[in-house]
């Protein structure tokens, strides 16, 4: 054979059966030679090597073997010898038949011969036997299944029918040139020579071209112009182009491995662009390139099918792996993808997205001959990286661009970790000792492992252990470590998973340790209380840390929570919870239950208190309430109960210091206890007696009062069955009504005695229905279930109220009731249900109705101001109304609405309503950001408006309320300043002055009044601005126009008070000037003390009342603290000016009385200072330490002492009195002193002279002395006389034009030293007149005469010379010295 032969190779497969066997062997030979036909050439040679095979299937040198026969000739001599050495080395099993297949590959010298071997083989008779060395084989199957065309230096091999080229050299195979372009050839592919296989196989799904499908779309230019027609599929031009090329490329990939089809899905211009889809098996990318390039060789060339643009995408012959399977936040992922051929360069995509190396991307790129891949890790995964990636091979070279991709979507999923665990423990329970914790995620991951860790106050630790897809953490429970105070501690175990891919996961386990509490109940024993009566029980517990306590009674089969706030006091260290019932009902009496809850666990005590029936005060009738008796004459006293009670009551009249016990009598439904009273003791006018009821337990109970009149049987007048009574006498009795449940209402009816006859004067009655509302009421305020039975009471309230319409307007006691109902009711919290505050306003808009105005006039004359009362009512309502999912609904009821909010973390930023009445009136309410982020959270905010209320509250004749009433409430503690601000509108816009002013409940001994304290005003048209730093109830007040009248007192205050002024600064002037001249001796000088100090007391008074007069006429509002401060000013200095008054006089009284005893003058001012200015600053610090604290030291409308509430007033106005009292007795005393006759000192001269200086000392003293005050006194009488105002104002604003006339102009001292003074003369002769002359240097000589003004103000002199050369007690001394005083 040689190469330049053509030669055909033919491999055969053969199925062999022997008897005996050692190994199987795949033979591979070649046998050469001539041969004259296929039969003598092959069959030998068949044969032969299949006797070989079996022969040496056993020995491992198998090649050298075949060799060794080949050489030989296959001689049977050679051969024969060779297998008998075989077989004596061999041991030999007796097996069953094997089968072996055998690959032979025949060579041809003549091609020729091929189809005649093909179908020699297949027509030949199988199976065939022979035995070859004692072996017995037979062949069972004989097949072609390559045939091979040598060309050149290689081959042309094509697999026969059934037969297909194994998998692993599928992508080398390059179809051979074909001589011709038929389209039914067989496929043949490019062998190199010698070709030793691998060889077709029979045909399976691992074969070439069997696998799964790979969907190439692909896409070529054809240089040619687009027309439209191949947009449209059904076009003539559309068909043809597509027919033609699909034609074409079919043709050109038929032997593709695999091929499929190849199918035109469309035509894009850009010249033309032919998009098409080509189905075949796994390709490479040199075989599409080959076929491509084949393309153009099947279609026309017109069509421009340029070969250099094919472009094409796989999508499902890239391996796309992702590790882990499972993906978790935190764990690093890796995307794997990989292609069977070598590629330029890769990109991955997320989504749309392409990705590059970064922190958290890690791409590797590993591309060898055959194969490309690439790696994506993601480090730390999250969420926001699920979805969608893509990998993009690329490979292209001047005939093709080839792009492989693959598409993953990945899911990332937390790290979910179930708990399972018991998150509450009793550590004194016998039952829990060992608890176990685990933690679990849903999916088993053989990576995954844990770790636990523990943290808090108690060291209760455990053990750990992993089981499968959990972690579990057995705890170590220990009694020592969970003591009673460390009950509710919370321990967090916290259990750790990881992936074993970077992800963790955590779960914090809190586990609260309890301990089950141990509960005391005192007292331990049950016990007994009378109705009426306030009991408590004491809870303890030794666990402090509970959660909440309650309260429960148990009265036979009923059992009710006690639901009421201030009856339960509860502590936490100690853990106690006092129940307080101040008025016990039989709604008390019961097994009492306290329960300590914490979490789950709870732990109670229980004890029995009993109520033992004892009548209120209130349900005790009395009969007569107020009568007449005749003294030793019987009177029968009854005090009655209602039948009701099973209780057997002793009952006692008591009379002063006597007690006697009566019996029971039925009268009606009422029992009633009567005594024959008869009075012995005839010098007395009035007896008083009550009633005394006691109960089993000895508890007991007085009636109200029985007030009997003794009269004489000569004055009676009145006298039948109601009773005896003189005329005018008065008779008061009780209400009977056997209709109501206790048989009698409340109130009285009052008679008088008239013509001899009982007239009915005055019905205190209380009608049937608000009767039984009040006794109710009283029922459901001391019960332990007041809040739950509220919302039902306040709708009967309503009702009734709304029917007795007409009885309350008529009757004050009725509309008293109804108060008293309301003030009860309105310290119970209420739901802030809309059903409910719109029933209890309505009841108060029924009471402040028109229709009731009179019979608010004859109720506000009590001593506790009922409208007041009702005010206070509606605040408390509103402050303690608890909310509704954090709202409070707005509410109208007619004249009164209602608005507010509840503070929450989402609604802090302020608090703004406005209000309108249905007469238009306006009031805008509004509380800045600062002060609601000082509120605590939850906290609720109400307003009130009330455009009638302002009606039935006291008013004076000069201000009146001229806008609506707006209440504001806050229900948590708040700050010390809460500054709110409101807009009123004016009702009469003809009043002036406006004062914004609230509701203060403290004034007129808690009777309650209008006050501006920590208010300001402004006012801007027809609106009033009022802001205020405090909460309550607030409107405004305003006056007529009083212009008229305040022209004729307000002027002739500030014209007088400008001369006082003026004149009094003209007065220090002047003393200052004269002090030398006029001090010549201590009487002079003390009077100049005097007279000077009180001219400067009295101008720094004057000087502070003006300017805080001035600034109340501006209606402007004054700080309360400055008020005060101008009133204590005001005070001390008019006091310092009636005690200098009173120095003054006592001056006059020591010199004229004590005419031997002379004091020195230092001794003398000592006394008149402490006098002067000690006892009035001492008057003054204790009124405004006493008053101040109570908010009641200054008047609400002017800065001066208040007398309507704490009577201050009375701290100047009894000095002031006492002294002029003293002066006038002062002065008395002076005259009857200068009248009095003395032996040779009185003559016709001195007498005249006499009622001189009298009549001197009355125009001067009266004046001095306060006399002026007097007509200040009538002032403060109530609806005094105008002419008492104007009179006062005159005088007292011209007090300091006395002073300067009569204390200082009216000196002839003075006058005379104004005229030295003024002609610069020295007063030599004023220096020798006394034989004692004291010369008197002002001190600061220096800075005369301003520094001798201050000095004479304290009443300092310089130095003294005193001569001793005559006695100082003369009688002609004094006397000049008194006529100093006088003049």
């Amino acid at each position: 054979m040689g190469s330049f032969l053509p030669s055909t190779a033919g491999r055969v497969w053969k199925r062999l059966q022997r008897d005996q066997h050692l190994l199987s062997h795949r033979l591979y030979s070649k046998v050469t030679g001539q041969m004259a036909s296929p039969m003598t050439a092959g069959l030998p040679c068949l044969f032969l090597l299949v006797t070989a095979c079996c022969q040496t299937s056993q020995d491992s040198k198998f090649e050298p073997l075949i060799h060794y026969i080949i050489g030989s000739g296959l001689g049977e001599e050679s051969f024969q010898p060779e297998m008998q050495r075989q077989k004596r080395n061999m041991l030999t099993f007796n097996l069953p038949p094997l089968e072996y297949t055998v690959d032979t590959e025949v060579s041809l010298m003549d091609s020729s011969f091929l189809e005649q071997i093909k179908d020699y083989f297949r027509n030949f008779t199988l199976p065939v036997s022979t035995n070859i060395s004692n072996v017995e084989m037979t062949v069972s199957d004989v097949r072609v299944t390559t045939a091979c065309l040598h060309s050149g230096e290689n081959s042309c091999c094509s697999c026969e029918d059934g037969y297909a080229w194994p998998s692993a050299v599928c992508g080398d195979l390059r179809t051979c040139p074909s001589v011709s372009l038929a389209p039914d050839l067989p496929c043949s592919y490019v062998k190199e020579r010698p070709f030793r296989g691998p060889y077709c196989e029979p045909q399976t799904e691992d074969s070439c071209g069997m696998g799964e499908l790979t969907v190439m779309n692909m896409a070529v230019r054809l240089d040619t112009d687009f027309q439209n027609d191949l947009h449209h599929s059904s076009s003539e031009l559309y068909q043809k182009y597509k027919a033609d090329l699909e034609k074409a490329f079919n043709a050109s990939y038929r032997c593709l491995p695999g091929f499929v089809s190849a199918t035109v899905t469309g035509f894009r211009p850009g010249s033309v662009f032919v998009n098409y889809e080509v189905k075949a098996g796994a390709v490479s990318f040199d075989q599409i390139a080959h076929f491509n390039k084949i393309a153009p060789q099947f279609l026309d060339a017109s069509y421009g099918l340029n070969p250099n643009t094919f472009i094409g995408e796989i999508t499902n012959e890239t391996n796309f792996t992702v590790s882990p399977v499972d993906i978790f936040e935190g764990d690093t992922v890796r995307l794997t993808c990989e292609i069977n051929t070598a590629s330029q360069n890769v990109t991955w995509y997320h989504f749309n997205e392409s990705i590059s190396t970064s922190s958290y991307h890690s791409i590797k790129k590993i591309f060898k001959r055959t194969t490309s891949k690439s790696i994506l890790e993601i480090i730390n995964v999250t969420m926001k990286d699920l979805g969608s990636y893509r990998c993009i091979f690329t490979k292209s070279d001047h005939l093709i661009t080839l792009i492989y991709n693959a598409t993953k979507t990945i899911a990332v999923s937390p790290l979910y970790i179930t708990p399972d665990f018991r998150s509450e423990i009793t550590c004194n329970s016998p039952e829990v000792q060992v608890h176990v914790l685990s933690c679990c995620i849903d999916k088993h991951l053989p990576s995954l492992t844990g770790d636990w860790k523990v943290n808090g106050a108690i060291n209760i630790t455990g053990v750990s252990s992993f089981t499968e897809n959990c972690t579990e953490y057995k705890l170590n429970i220990n009694e020592s470590l969970c003591s009673p105070e460390k009950s509710g501690t919370v321990m967090t175990y916290t259990c750790e998973l990881q992936t074993g891919h970077g992800a963790r996961g955590s779960y914090d386990i809190r586990v609260t340790f309890l301990w089950a509490a141990h509960i005391t109940i005192s007292p331990r024993v049950n016990s007994s209380v009378s109705e009426g009566y306030p009991f408590s029980l004491r809870c303890e517990s030794d666990v402090s840390n509970y959660d909440s306590i309650s309260w429960k009674i148990q009265s036979g089969n009923n059992i009710k929570r006690v639901d009421c706030d201030a009856c339960i006091k509860n502590s936490k260290f100690p853990a106690i919870s006092v129940l307080t019932v101040k008025n016990a009902t039989q709604d008390w009496s019961g097994t009492y239950t306290c329960t300590f809850s914490q979490k789950s666990l709870e732990g109670s005590a229980n004890v029995t208190v009993e109520v033992v029936p004892l009548p209120s005060k209130q349900r005790i009738l009395i009969d007569p309430i107020e009568a007449s008796v005749l003294c030793k004459v019987q009177q029968t006293l009854q005090c009655c109960i209602s039948r009701n009670t099973t209780e057997h009551y002793t009952v006692k009249f008591v009379v002063g210091r006597n007690e006697v016990q009566v019996g029971k009598v039925e009268k009606g439904n009422l029992f009633c206890f009567v005594y024959n009273y008869t009075a012995t003791e005839c010098r007395k006018k009035e007896y008083k007696t009550h009633c005394k009821f006691i109960n089993r337990i000895g508890h007991e109970i007085n009636s109200e009062q029985i007030k009997l009149h003794l009269i004489s049987d000569k004055e009676v007048s009145c006298s039948d069955s109601f009773g005896i009574g003189i005329e005018g006498a008065t008779l008061i009795k009780p209400c009977s009504n056997p209709n109501v449940p206790d048989g009698f209402t409340r109130g009285n009816i009052t008679y008088k005695c008239s013509n001899k006859s009982w007239e009915p004067v005055r019905n205190d009655c209380l009608s049937e229905q608000i009767n039984n509302l009040l006794t109710t009421a009283e029922s459901l305020v001391n019960s332990s279930h007041a809040k739950a039975n509220l919302s039902d009471y306040l709708a009967e309230l309503k009702k009734i109220t709304e029917n007795e319409q007409s009885s309350i307007s008529s009757s004050p006691a009725n509309l008293d009731a109804i108060v008293t109902i309301l003030d009860m009711v309105s310290k119970i919290p209420a739901v802030a249900d809309k059903d409910v505050i719109e029933n209890f306003l309505s009841t108060v808009d029924y009471l402040v109705a028109d229709s009731t105005r009179e019979a608010w006039e004859d109720l506000n004359e009590k001593e506790t101001l009922r409208s007041s009362s009702l005010l206070q009512s509606v605040e408390n309502f509103s402050l303690n109304l608890q909310p509704v999912n954090n709202t409070i609904p707005t509410v109208y009821a007619n004249s009164i609405q209602l608005q507010g909010i509840v503070v929450t973390e989402t609604n802090n930023t302020g608090y703004r309503k406005s209000f309108n009445s249905t007469e238009n009136f306006t009031v805008d309410v509004h509380i800045g950001e600062t002060e609601i982020q000082t509120l605590m959270q939850n906290s609720t905010i109400v307003s009130v408006m009330y455009s009638t209320f302002g009606r039935i509250l006291p008013q004076n004749e000069t201000e009146r309320v001229n806008g609506l009433l707006i209440t504001t409430t806050v229900s948590s503690n708040r700050s010390q300043k809460f500054d709110v601000n409101m807009v009123f509108s004016k009702i009469n816009t003809s009043l002036k002055k406006p004062q914004c002013v609230f509701w203060n409940f403290a004034l007129s001994k808690q009777r309650g009044g209008w006050d501006t304290q920590g208010c300001t005003t402004s006012e801007v048209g027809n609106h009033v601005i009022c802001s205020c730093n405090h909460l309550t109830s607030f409107s405004i007040l305003m006056s007529p126009d009083k212009s008229s009248q305040l022209i004729s007192e307000d002027y002739i205050t500030y014209i007088g008070l400008a001369i006082s002024i003026l004149s009094l600064a003209a007065c220090v002037i002047i003393e200052s000037l004269v002090w030398k001249y006029v001090t010549n001796n201590t009487t002079s000088y003390m009077r100049h003390v005097c007279i000077l100090n009180i001219a400067t007391s009295l101008l720094i008074a004057d000087i502070w009342f003006i300017v805080t007069a001035s600034i109340k006429d501006q209606n402007q509002q004054m700080s309360r603290s400055i008020c005060a401060v101008a009133t204590f000013f005001i005070h001390l200095f008019y006091l310092c000016v009636f005690f200098w008054m009173l120095s003054l006089g006592l001056i006059l009284f020591y010199r004229l009385v004590f005419i031997l005893h002379n004091t020195s003058k230092t001794a003398q001012k000592a006394v008149v200072f402490s006098l002067g200015y000690g006892c009035p600053f001492v008057i003054a610090v204790i009124t405004i330490a006493v008053t101040l604290p109570r908010n009641s030291y200054t008047r609400s409308d002017a800065c001066w002492l208040n007398w309507q509430d704490s009577k201050a007033l009375l701290a100047f106005v009894i000095p002031a009195l006492v002294i002029v009292a003293t002066n006038l007795f002062i002065t008395a005393v002076v005259i009857i002193k200068i009248l009095r006759p003395t032996i040779g000192d009185r003559s016709d001269r001195q007498e005249r002279n006499a009622l001189l200086q009298i009549g001197k000392s009355v125009a001067i003293l009266t004046p001095l002395l306060g006399l002026t005050w007097g007509f200040g006194l009538a002032t403060i009488i109530e609806n005094s006389h105008r002419a008492f105002h104007i009179l006062f104002a005159l005088l007292n604003g011209l007090q300091g034009l006395f002073i300067l006339v009569f204390g200082t102009l009216w000196d002839k001292k003075i006058q005379e030293a104004l005229l030295k003074r003024n002609s610069m003369s020295k007063w030599s002769s004023q220096q020798t007149k006394s034989s004692s002359l004291i010369l008197v240097t002002p001190m600061l000589a220096m800075s005369y005469p301003f520094s001798r003004t201050f000095n004479n103000l304290r009443g300092k002199t310089g130095k003294y010379r005193v001569s001793s050369s005559e006695p100082s007690s003369s009688s002609s001394e004094n006397t000049s010295k008194t006529y100093s005083l006088l003049n």
